[in-house]
């Protein structure tokens, strides 16, 4: 036996392997995003059955007003989920903006260029595609954004359900992709769904922002200061008439995701996001499903959903946009960076995660929310065309992930593997000396224990009675 030869680097790859500490991060984060999405789909699930079958009390609860009339916050359950709620969820999103900005792929403009253009191509492509449909059929622009967006956690969530392993580079890209996405859809709500400024109000929530940011800045800790912060900050962001995320994203982009000195674990960032993810993913995001994707399905609505153009419009942007976009995006980026794919994966690879991305729950909804408001019946059949889009864009990825499942799996297994008993696994210590000694006296012991069986075997009387 010999031990294996070390580790070469090679040329720079698309997908290639990820550094292990970015790779842990990403298996960390995908881990609860993926039990979030779960929950989301199974309170999906439940908003569709509670609507279908007791219609009455689901519109009557979620249309229950609750909340300080004098602060201009007498909410809707139902606006409390899309506007409160999802804050929790834009504000992880802004953590997770800012530490890829300042440690993960984005610090880097080489290596950012793939995910970005890939990401704005994701949503460009869609976006056209709605356009043209609406175009030739005569319907509404204002729903264009609809299918520009890509839900994380429903996306992991169908990945837990079908069981596909998909390896670390696939993962993080479909991550960043959703990152990148967070952030131009977080651009589209604050400037095309923004109703008539309140000047006081946006000049408060701005003074709160300074004074959050200078609270950092000086190294003032506590929740009991930040919390209450926040939530003025939010309510004053609500009342200024820019949608209320836009505050929740804000403080998170302001949060420091780098480590000072060595003394530290963990940057304040990540101990916030490993704090908060949980709340947004376990509760905000299915919350905000719960009281947004009830929607009643019937045989007529269905076949609406494929004959008004903006609804179709939207179905054909998640479905089709969202997969031509995305892989074209990537191919065209490597093309022209001289990039060469991964040598474990095929383009086929990058089509399915493309699809994947078609994905479109969550920030779909909301923006749908957005762009209808004063018409409801079509508000309900934008949702229902979302819900369509994402079920089919979620089969079609399913079935072509699952063509190359035991491709995926075998690769997983390479990433785990940890012969030497280190802790790391040895697809990361192929450069490290010390690793190939450590194999080295692994294999002898191996080869010695052989010997040392055919000693044995070969003393044998040749009856097998036993020893000679």
């Amino acid at each position: 036996m010999t031990a294996p030869a070390p580790h070469r680097s090679s040329d720079r790859k698309v997908l290639g392997r990820l550094s292990l500490p970015e790779r842990n991060f990403v298996a960390e984060a995908l881990r609860t995003e993926t039990v979030g999405g779960v929950l989301l789909l199974v309170a999906a699930v439940a908003a569709l059955i509670w609507a279908n079958t007791a219609g009455g009390s689901y519109d009557s609860l979620r249309s229950f007003h609750l909340g300080p009339g004098s602060l201009g916050l007498d909410l809707s359950i139902q606006h409390w989920a899309a506007d409160g709620l999802l804050a929790v969820f834009f504000f992880v999103a802004g953590i997770e903006l800012k530490r890829e900005l300042v440690a993960g792929d984005l610090r880097d403009p080489k290596a950012a260029a793939l995910p970005v253009v890939a990401a704005l191509c994701g949503m460009a492509v869609p976006a056209l595609v709605y356009v043209l449909t609406n175009t030739v059929g005569g319907g509404s622009m204002d729903g264009w954004a609809v299918p520009t967006a890509t839900d994380i956690a429903f996306a992991l969530a169908v990945l837990a359900v079908i069981g596909t392993s998909l390896p670390s580079a696939l993962r993080a890209f479909l991550l960043t992709l959703a990152v990148v996405d967070d952030l131009f859809a977080i651009l589209i709500i604050a400037v095309f769904f923004t109703s008539d400024l309140n000047f006081a109000a946006l000049g408060g929530a701005v003074l709160g922002l300074v004074v959050f940011w200078l609270l950092l800045r000086k190294r003032v800790r506590g929740w009991y200061i930040y919390v209450p912060l926040a939530l003025a900050i939010w309510g004053l962001m609500y009342n200024s008439g820019i949608h209320a995320t836009i505050a929740g994203v804000a403080m998170g982009l302001m949060l420091r995701c780098h480590k000072e000195d060595e003394s530290e674990e963990h940057s304040p960032g990540e101990h916030i996001e490993h704090l908060v993810r949980p709340l947004s993913a376990g509760l905000a995001v299915p919350l905000f499903a719960l009281f947004s994707a009830g929607v009643v399905v019937t045989g007529g609505a269905l076949g609406d959903v494929f004959t008004k153009p903006e609804t179709l419009g939207v179905v054909l942007g998640l479905v089709v946009g969202k997969a031509v976009g995305i892989f074209g995006g990537t191919w065209l980026a490597a093309r022209f960076t001289k990039a060469e794919l991964n040598d474990d994966l095929a383009w086929p690879d990058v089509f399915a995660v493309a699809s994947l991305a078609g994905i479109g729950f969550t920030v779909s909804l909301l923006i749908g929310e957005l762009a209808f408001t004063e018409d409801p019946l079509l508000t309900d059949e934008i949702k229902a065309a979302v819900l369509t889009g994402s079920l089919i864009a979620a089969l079609l990825s399913g079935i072509l992930l699952k063509l190359r499942n035991a491709k995926y799996r075998k690769l997983c297994e390479d990433e785990e593997r940890d012969e030497d008993l280190s802790g790391v696994p040895d697809i990361y210590e192929m450069d490290d000396p010390a690793y190939h000694r450590r194999m080295a006296a692994i294999y002898e012991k191996k080869a010695a224990e052989h010997r040392r069986l055919a000693e044995v075997a070969g003393g044998e009387r040749e009856d097998g009675s036993g020893p000679a």
